[in-house]
C-alpha cells in the first residue's frame, strides 16, 4: 500500500539539454534548483539582481533588462554605511557606491544580452505581499531593513500580476520571439503573516499562473509547491525552522524536475561529469603528495576529455582552479 499522495506530472514536451541556456529569476528556493543545474553543468544565469520574492519586483527586473537599463548614482541611495538599490537584493550593497553601481550595470549589461538569446525563462513566485517605498512610490524588491513606518506593505491580486505579467510576456516575446517561460510556486511558507495569510498569498500565485497559461502560448508550471506540500508532508523533509525544505527534498523535487524537463541526452552527460565532480571536491589530508598531485594530473586530462567530447559546456574554471592546485 502506498502511504503517501504522489502528484503526478506528464514528461514534458519542453525538453532541457545542455546545450539549452536558461535564465533564472525568484526566491530562494530557485537558488537551490539553480545551483544543482550549475553543479551539473548546464548554462544558467542565476539571479542577476539576487533574491527576489513577489511578481512584480521580478517583472520589474526583467523590464530594466529589456531596456538595458544602466544605473547612475541617482538610481541607489545610503542607509547606515551602505548604498543600496531597491531593485536589488542586498548582496549588491557596498560602502562603496562606484562598486555598487559597477556591479549592478556588469550584470545588467550580461544578463540583458542573455535575456534576448535564452532558451528559458525559469520563474519563481514566493510571496504575493509586496512592500512600496512612500518616498519612492515603487514596489521594492528588498527593504534593505529601513524602518517599516517607510513602506505600505499589501498583497497583489490575480489580476494584478496575471495582468502585469500579460504585458511583460508580449515584450519578451518582442526581443526572444522563441522563448519558452517555466514558473514554479515556492513550497517556502512565510509563516510571519501566519498560516492562513500564507495560503491566501501562495493561492493568488497559483491562480495568477493558470490565469496566464490560459492566456499564452509557451508557458509551463512545474508544481514544486504541490510536490513538497502533498508528498513530502512530514517534518523529516524540512530544516529545523519547519518551513524550508531540506537537502533530501530538494533532492527530490531535483529528481522529479529531472524526469519532467532534461532532455535523454542530458542525463549520461550528468552521470560523466559528476564523477569529475566528485575528483574536484576531493581534499586530501596532505595536499603535497606525489600520489595527489598524480590524482590531480589525471582529473584534468578527464576535464580536458570531456570538455573535447562536450565542446559546447565550459569547464575552463574548472580546469584553472586544478592546475592552481598542482
Amino acid at each position: 500500500m502506498e502511504f503517501r499522495t504522489k502528484i503526478e506530472i506528464l514528461k514534458s514536451g519542453l525538453a532541457i539539454s545542455h546545450k539549452s541556456s536558461m535564465l533564472m529569476f525568484g526566491s530562494c528556493f530557485i537558488e537551490n534548483i539553480g545551483k544543482l543545474l550549475i553543479d551539473n553543468k548546464f548554462n544558467v544565469n542565476l539571479n542577476p539582481f539576487g533574491v527576489l520574492y513577489n511578481p512584480k519586483s521580478i517583472s520589474q527586473a526583467l523590464r530594466l533588462l529589456i531596456e538595458k537599463k544602466k544605473f547612475t548614482v541617482n538610481d541607489v541611495f545610503e542607509y547606515k554605511g551602505l548604498y543600496h538599490s531597491f531593485y536589488h537584493h542586498s548582496v549588491f550593497s557596498n560602502i562603496d557606491i562606484d562598486k555598487c553601481i559597477g556591479e549592478i550595470n556588469t550584470k545588467i549589461e550580461k544578463s540583458s544580452a542573455d535575456l534576448r538569446q535564452t532558451d528559458i525563462l525559469f520563474i519563481t513566485f514566493g510571496t504575493a505581499y509586496v512592500f512600496r517605498s512612500k518616498k519612492y512610490n515603487m514596489i521594492v524588491g528588498n527593504c534593505h531593513k529601513l524602518p517599516a513606518s517607510d513602506f505600505d506593505r499589501y498583497r497583489l491580486s490575480v489580476d494584478d500580476i496575471a495582468g502585469d505579467w500579460e504585458s511583460l510576456i508580449g515584450e519578451l516575446k518582442q526581443i526572444n520571439p522563441a522563448l519558452q517561460i517555466i514558473f514554479t510556486v515556492s513550497p517556502i511558507r512565510h509563516m510571519k503573516d501566519g498560516a492562513h495569510e500564507n495560503q491566501l498569498s501562495k493561492s493568488v500565485l497559483l491562480l495568477a499562473i493558470d490565469k496566464l497559461r490560459e492566456k499564452m502560448d509557451g508557458l509551463h508550471y512545474f508544481p514544486s509547491y504541490e510536490i513538497v506540500l502533498d508528498e513530502l508532508r512530514d517534518y523529516r523533509f524540512y530544516n529545523d525552522d519547519m518551513t524550508h525544505p531540506n537537502t533530501m527534498a530538494i533532492k527530490y523535487i531535483w529528481e522529479r524536475f529531472s524526469y519532467t524537463y532534461f532532455s535523454a541526452e542530458a542525463h549520461p552527460v550528468i552521470e560523466e561529469w559528476n564523477k569529475i565532480y566528485l575528483a574536484l571536491n576531493h581534499r586530501p589530508f596532505n595536499a603535497e603528495t606525489h600520489e595527489y598531485k598524480h590524482f590531480l594530473r589525471q582529473t584534468l586530462l578527464k576535464i580536458k576529455a570531456f570538455n573535447e567530447k562536450y565542446p559546447y559546456i565550459c569547464c575552463s574554471a574548472e580546469a584553472s582552479e586544478l592546475e592552481s592546485r598542482l
